[in-house]
């Protein structure tokens, strides 16, 4: 996933949506957690120390972090990984391994798999989703 934290708030707070949002604090000694898509066009990114961002979007919105959705929207997006495979490896809250060798739904391409959960993950979860797929 990509500003998932981001993409969380904005799914939850209607307010939000369309205006660049930084999860994190707004102090001198913060940083930001994600950015949503809006404030990466301004060069915001994760990591990145807070008055810096600000500085860079001055119409930044700060939002706290809220890890119980976050962790409830990632179970539920986890869960549409596995009807496609059970062999899901979590990297992080937000990211995750899928070997789709042995797919369930016998779709054959693992593009067409990543592009199916993405769809997937939007319906479900109204959450824009990025998957890559990686062929060795």
């Amino acid at each position: 996933m990509d500003a998932f934290f981001a993409s969380v708030e904005q799914l939850d707070n209607p307010e939000l949506r369309g205006r660049p949002v930084a999860v994190g604090g707004s102090s001198d000694r913060s940083v930001v957690a994600a950015a949503s898509y809006e404030a990466r066009k301004y060069g915001v990114r994760s990591a990145m120390p807070s008055v810096i961002a600000k500085r860079l979007c001055p119409e930044l919105i700060f939002v706290r972090h809220n890890f119980e959705r976050y962790n409830e929207i990632s179970s539920m997006i986890h869960n549409i990984f596995l009807e496609y495979t059970d062999l899901v490896e979590p990297l992080s809250i937000d990211e995750a391994f899928l070997d789709v060798t042995s797919d369930k739904k016998k779709t054959g391409s693992g593009t067409i798999i990543a592009e199916n959960i993405r769809k997937e993950i939007k319906r479900k979860d109204r959450i824009d989703c990025f998957c890559r797929d990686i062929f060795q």
